[in-house]
């Protein structure tokens, strides 16, 4: 199941943001991060693709959630402009981000494209 994260637990498990300049990933594992909202339509048809998800690469891939409105720090940090937008983050190499509902065939292409992970 994605794990819901805070600003807080957003800067011990993926990027301490407040004091790293350059961007280092603090996981051990790829992960994708669901930037949403819940009055957001598109964002309740990612939200069970993301659940599927986080069940097929268990022990792969770490699924993370933000809600935008509970965090707005987080999403003025990485600039999110609409909702959903999914940040994806391979264990090297920078993050890439992708915004509105994509298909679970699409989610699948990038995780394996960009996070080197089948």
């Amino acid at each position: 199941m994605a794990e819901m994260l805070t600003k807080e637990t957003f800067k011990e498990k993926v990027f301490n943001y407040e004091t790293e300049k350059e961007w280092k990933y603090n996981g051990d594992l790829p992960s994708v991060i669901d930037f949403y909202a819940d009055w957001c339509g598109p964002c309740k048809m990612v939200a069970p693709i993301i659940e599927e998800l986080s069940k097929e690469y268990e022990g792969k891939v770490n699924f993370y959630k933000v809600d935008t409105e509970a965090e707005p720090e987080l999403s003025m940090a990485f600039g999110i402009q609409s909702i959903p937008t999914l940040l994806f983050i391979p264990k090297d190499g920078k993050p890439q981000m992708a915004a509105g509902a994509l298909p679970k065939a699409s989610f699948k292409e990038v995780i394996a494209d960009v996070l080197k992970v089948n």
